[in-house]
């Protein structure tokens, strides 16, 4: 008795070593085979083992579902000794078998279908391409153009606005309120001159004189309160 269990586990140390050998199969699926097989308890306690120590692992394997694995299980699970070898040890059998997996030719099918319709978007750009040139090259031809003309348009009415904002601003307000008010000193001189140059009559003297002077002075106030002002 102590014989037959000693065999099952050098069994057991033996199919791992021939899993190991072919390192471009995926790890679960290196382990399902034997997963399918009976266990000894010498076996369940070298496996707990290595699952203890993941870091000898070469790497993590992508996390299943048990509804997939369970899938994969009962594909596994009426295939004899024999066939899990072969799956092990041959390449086109175990690709042949991973893709009869109904989840592998999901993912396939997924694939071509992307694939199908990336090739048509591609195609479908290809064929805007001329539409696109042309549309490019109105819009040079608008930017060289018609845009030139608007912008020198926009320049022009900046300026206007410019000289508007300008011409109506505090400082140009009391320049212009000081402007006139020259003008209109120097009318009264020329009035005053007249009148002693006997070119005009007194009554007449005495009315322009009197309208001149009540511009004069209210343009003054004004010029005051604008010079004292804030905005000023």
């Amino acid at each position: 008795m102590f014989k037959f269990w000693g065999s099952q586990e050098q069994q057991a140390q033996q199919c791992p070593q021939e899993g190991s050998s072919h390192s471009w199969y995926p790890p679960s699926v290196v382990s399902s085979p034997s997963s399918s097989r009976p266990t000894t308890p010498s076996s369940s306690a070298s496996n707990s083992f290595n699952l203890q120590r993941p870091a000898e692992r070469p790497h993590s394997p992508t996390p299943v579902s048990p509804a997939e694995a369970a899938g994969i299980i009962a594909l596994l699970k009426d295939k004899s000794v024999d066939e899990l070898r072969k799956l092990l040890s041959d390449k086109d059998a175990y690709n042949q078998f991973l893709l009869s997996v109904d989840q592998v030719k999901i993912q396939n099918n997924i694939r071509d279908e992307l694939r199908k319709e990336t090739l048509q978007l591609a195609r479908n750009n290809l064929d805007k391409e001329p539409r696109i040139m042309e549309l490019r090259n109105q819009c040079r031809i608008i930017r060289t153009t018609e845009l030139a003309t608007a912008q020198e348009k926009l320049n022009e009415l900046e300026r206007q606005k410019e000289e508007i904002l300008k011409y109506y601003s505090p400082a140009s307000f009391i320049h212009r309120l000081q402007d006139a008010m020259n003008e209109t000193e120097e009318e009264l001189e020329a009035l005053h001159r007249q009148l002693l140059d006997r070119e005009m009559d007194l009554g007449t003297f005495v009315q322009k004189y009197k309208k001149l002077r009540t511009t004069y002075h209210r343009r003054a106030l004004i010029h005051l309160a604008a010079k004292t002002s804030p905005i000023g």
